[in-house]
């Protein structure tokens, strides 16, 4: 009976799709999706630095200076301590009112009642006037706090806005000493403000009282942005008061770090903020994702220590010198505490250090331009997934791709944070992925699938038949996709088995493998079934060596069942050796002589296209022979090439070393003499390949093999990158690595010996320091760098660098490769009288 159209699960997978896409935006999915960047959050790891600390006005400081609010004689003294030690002090406290102490009243009602009446006129007058002003001096906190910001100046102090939609005009102008403080400069080059993409919006704002605001160095806005679950995940770097636009606290300290003024920030609609030369990457409403520091080695991120301690010398200022001082509150009851990715009872302070740390860091999770597209693709692929082929795959098929789907999602998501810090929404596909295939399947085996299983036992015996007939013409394949059909005993293993037989005295190993295979998952114990699939997979890995559709093939089975090693050429292939971009490296003998070989071999029928295929196999051996004619100590020995069914291969010297790889990361540099050493002989070998007229073009760590315990040096993969000049190959990768490349290279220019010296000089940099002397978020910026910007000093990177050293690596670098080193031979002259100067340094010592 044909099925009406809802019932089909085509047609359930669209309903599904439709209405996760319409609830996309719910609290629930939303709340996932934060969960979900939450997690991703704690999983990243940064380091803070030790510019901040904190400290803290906590329960042990209220219970020994009194209750909350203090005087503020207690934060003029702070500040007074502070003044000559910290590079900025951040203060969180709102000193939004007065403080009118019941002295100074009395003084003031003295002193209008001193000049109404005619005390005024007596020669004491004056006087009285005079000790009462000195009173009214004494007494007043705000003016002794007002003083110590003043004689610090260098306090950022905070002030709330009220946030909401303006209806009109503010009832009257901001005073100058707050305006002075609105952000230097307003750009929108996107026509952000016509398409509503502005920073929130304020209705009024709550100043620090005129005498403390003047004397403040800056003064940013204190104000949270909860998100959907209540969670503080960002920061609102700018907020807009009608038409002016006023930067948080956290911006106006790390400005004031950075020794700029509120002038030099610079609002972006729609982008971001720029700091000096800090790029900040906001939302459309210029908040921040914060970035949030988990504790290291057990201790917070930020050093905290009580206001009471400090304030009573029991923690010596000393301690704050040139660092970035926030002063808050953290104890019960003062302030309300805030629920943050890493803690659910975060102290706003703590929330500021983190703010200010990832602004000075350029540490924060961006959602990229492209993300919307990138998140509508995800629901479109599951959907397309859901709807088309879903309904198509059997239960373990659909289970196997659903879960690699899910766990693609999943993966993408956190290490998009944790080694990209971009936030994608992925939960939402993800969701919609494992509920589309829970209802999916669940109403496949309710409806469909019985029905499914009754038809396939009713047509076995048919597939059965006619397996047999496509097996006894000799179309195997087609066998193989009955005998597939049928229900899986004794009876169909036999017949299996059989098949397997007939597809190995075609040589066609790689079916074979798969028919055994296909058993083992039912029965492993059949017959001899373990020995043949382990046997037909030994030479199905062999397939590269030979024809798959019973071609001539170099590897055979012997009468007794037993196999022979394949061959390749005239050299016997032992085992795989690893992997690289264009083909697999073996390790293989020599039977006539006994040598052992490394045997590289490049599919180059699958990398080019068959137009190109003749031109490239034309240069492979003549780069090969040119390659195999350098004849030095430093350089890998080529003993031949060959090809063997449009496999190409290079048979050369096989080193018991390993590259320098390992040897370029932070925690596992060698000794700088053994560095030099290693230099020097790649030197002293690329100074000979190009008197040889070869260059190498792509010289970096992974093709110089080094044997630690002799010391031996081995350049290898001469020529193989010339391979790939001027032809696109599906890796991708055309002329060597784009961290090593000259400019000269980058640019597609004719290049030479000394572009290889560039990348020797960039290879030597990292081994020295840990670090690539180039780095950028893209191919693209990565590019522009090597091109145009100068590298950062060795020398500043490692202080212990022999300036020899460091500038030998500098002449290396040169971007002009007239100003580079012109031959190898220049450089190991160098090396050595450094390594001589380094000597002469180590005798006096």
């Amino acid at each position: 009976m044909k099925k009406n159209v809802w019932q089909e699960d085509w047609f359930a997978g669209i309903v599904v799709s439709l209405l996760f896409l319409v609830a996309a935006n719910s609290d629930l999915l939303q709340s996932l999706e934060r969960k979900a960047y939450d997690i991703g959050v704690q999983a990243s790891t940064r380091n803070p630095g030790d510019k901040i600390a904190v400290i803290a006005i906590d329960d042990q400081s209220i219970a020994n200076i009194g209750r909350w609010p203090w005087s503020r004689d207690v934060h003029a003294k702070m500040t007074d301590l502070l003044a000559g030690q910290a590079k900025v002090i951040g203060n969180t406290v709102f000193f939004i009112e007065p403080q009118l102490d019941p002295g100074i009243r009395h003084i003031d009602r003295i002193a209008e009642f001193v000049a109404k009446s005619a005390l005024q006129s007596t020669p004491d007058g004056p006087q009285l006037d005079a000790l009462l002003k000195e009173a009214h001096d004494a007494l007043n906190a705000d003016h002794h706090l007002a003083e110590s910001i003043k004689k610090a100046g260098n306090v950022v102090l905070a002030m709330p806005f009220t946030l909401g939609e303006p209806r009109g005009n503010p009832d009257k102008p901001l005073p100058d000493y707050i305006v002075k403080n609105s952000v230097g400069k307003v750009t929108d080059r996107g026509n952000a403000a016509a398409n509503g993409l502005l920073p929130l919006s304020a209705v009024s704002v709550l100043p620090p009282i005129p005498e403390i605001a003047r004397n403040a160095a800056a003064i940013g806005h204190l104000n949270a942005n909860p998100d959907v679950d209540g969670a503080i995940r960002s920061e609102p770097l700018v907020v807009r008061y009608y038409n002016q636009y006023y930067p948080s606290l956290a911006l106006q300290i790390a400005a004031r770090y950075l020794n700029l003024q509120p002038t030099d920030i610079q609002a972006r609609l729609g982008e971001g903020v720029k700091l000096g030369k800090l790029n900040i990457t906001t939302d459309s409403s210029l908040q921040m994702s914060t970035f949030f520091y988990g504790d290291r080695d057990g201790k917070p991120a930020f050093p905290q220590d009580s206001f009471y301690d400090v304030y009573q010398g029991k923690v010596p200022v000393a301690k704050y010198a040139g660092k970035i001082v926030l002063i808050g509150a953290t104890a019960v009851g003062v302030g309300a505490n805030q629920v943050t990715p890493i803690s659910p009872v975060m102290a706003p302070v703590q929330t500021l250090a983190h703010t200010v740390a990832s602004i000075l860091n350029e540490h924060f999770f961006v959602a990229p331009a492209w993300a919307p597209w990138a998140e509508r693709a995800a629901w479109l692929l599951v959907a397309l997934y859901l709807t088309l082929a879903l309904p198509r795959l059997k239960a373990g098929t659909a289970a196997a791709i659903t879960a690699g789907g899910l766990a693609a999602l999943l993966l993408t998501h956190f290490l998009l944070m944790t080694q990209q810090a971009m936030w994608l929404q992925l939960m939402g596909p993800a969701v919609l992925l494992l509920a589309g295939h829970l209802l999916l399947t669940t109403k496949r085996f309710l409806v469909t699938e019985r029905g499914k299983e009754k038809s396939e036992a009713e047509s076995a015996e048919s597939n059965r038949s006619l397996g047999l007939m496509f097996q006894g013409q000799g179309q195997l394949d087609m066998a193989f996709d009955k005998f597939r059909k049928c229900p899986l005993d004794d009876s169909v293993m036999d017949l299996l088995y059989n098949l397997a037989l007939d597809f190995e005295r075609k040589r066609q190993f790689n079916k074979a493998e798969a028919v055994f295979g296909y058993m083992a998952e039912f029965n492993p114990k059949f017959r001899d079934l373990e020995q043949r699939l382990a046997r037909s997979k030994a030479m199905a890995e062999t397939v590269i060596l030979g024809g798959s559709g019973g071609g001539r093939t170099n590897s055979s089975i012997l009468a007794d069942g037993s196999m022979e090693k394949p061959m390749l050429g005239r050299y016997q292939v032992e085992k795989e050796l690893g992997k690289g971009a264009m083909g697999v490296v073996y390790l293989g003998k020599d039977p006539k002589i006994s040598r052992e070989v490394a045997i590289k071999t490049m599919a180059l029928a699958q990398e080019f296209e068959p137009d190109e295929l003749a031109d490239v196999k034309e240069r492979f051996f003549r780069e090969a022979e040119t390659a195999g004619r350098l004849n030095h100590p430093n350089i890998v020995t080529m003993y031949d090439a060959g090809e063997e069914h449009d496999l190409c291969y290079i048979a050369m010297e096989f080193l018991k070393g390993k590259d320098l790889v390992p040897h370029t990361k932070p925690d596992h540099l060698l000794p700088i003499p053994r560095v030099m050493d290693i230099a020097l002989k790649v030197a002293d070998a690329l100074d000979y390949a190009h008197a040889n007229n070869v260059v190498h073009r792509d010289i970096k760590p992974a093709n110089i093999m080094y044997e630690m315990d002799t010391g031996s040096v081995k350049v290898t993969d001469f020529g193989i990158a010339r391979i790939t000049d001027s032809s696109r190959t599906k890796t991708g990768m055309v002329l060597g690595t784009p961290s090593y490349m000259s400019p000269e290279q980058l640019s597609g220019k004719k290049v030479d010996g000394r572009s290889d010296l560039f990348s020797l000089g960039v290879m030597l940099y990292q081994m020295t320091t840990g670090q690539l002397p180039f780095q950028g978020d893209s191919m693209a910026a990565l590019m522009f760098k090597i091109a145009n910007e100068p590298h950062v000093p060795a020398h500043t990177m490692r202080p212990d660098l022999p300036p020899c050293l460091s500038a030998i690596i500098d002449k290396l670098l040169a971007k002009d490769f007239e100003q580079r080193y012109q031959r190898g031979a220049e450089v190991v002259a160098d090396m050595r009288q450094c390594w001589a100067t380094i000597k002469a340094g180590m005798a006096k010592k």
